[in-house]
């Protein structure tokens, strides 16, 4: 199974979470969780164990939020585009996407996920620098993907849509 597929089935995302999920809102408030989650293990040396409550919190809050905010009026929003393009790369195998997008995501994802090695590194040693380098970099990438996300949510749209030509 593929990583992305096993997320998305950890997550439980049915069509209505989908719909609530392109909230622009749902979109921006999972931005910050990946260097909330990053600070809420490194306090464990100032907190020690007591630095779970935190990274329970957020977890949680990563199943919850997909689930908080009520569908979007409209989803002509980025941060929406970027969730129903999201959508299309789960479902490349059966609907195919055009492949510079596929070579772009799959580019992306890749040095998001590499960006994890420093990040854990960081966590395990209490290496600030290595930390907080891996999760902007990781985060970055992320948001690099979701850009891209957005523009495959485009095309793909404008291909379903025909032409005025094709009308007439």
């Amino acid at each position: 199974m593929r990583i992305d597929k096993a997320i998305e089935s950890t997550m439980a995302m049915d069509e209505a979470t989908w719909a609530r999920h392109a909230n622009p809102l749902s979109f921006w408030t999972r931005v910050p969780v990946l260097l909330l989650l990053t600070l809420a293990i490194w306090s464990r040396a100032w907190i020690g164990w007591w630095c779970l409550a935190p990274v329970a919190v957020l977890l949680a809050w990563t199943f919850i939020n997909p689930r908080a905010f009520p569908p979007p009026p409209h989803l002509d929003d980025w941060a929406s585009k970027a969730v129903l393009g999201e959508r299309h790369w789960l479902a490349r195998k059966t609907t195919p996407i055009p492949a510079h997008h596929a070579r772009s995501a799959l580019i992306l994802s890749t040095l998001s996920g590499l960006s994890l090695i420093p990040l854990a590194y960081g966590l395990w040693a209490l290496d600030p620098w290595a930390a907080f380098l891996g999760a902007m970099l990781a985060s970055m990438f992320k948001l690099w993907f979701c850009d891209r996300m957005a523009w495959l949510a485009d095309e793909m749209a404008a291909q379903r849509m025909p032409s005025r030509s094709q009308q007439t």
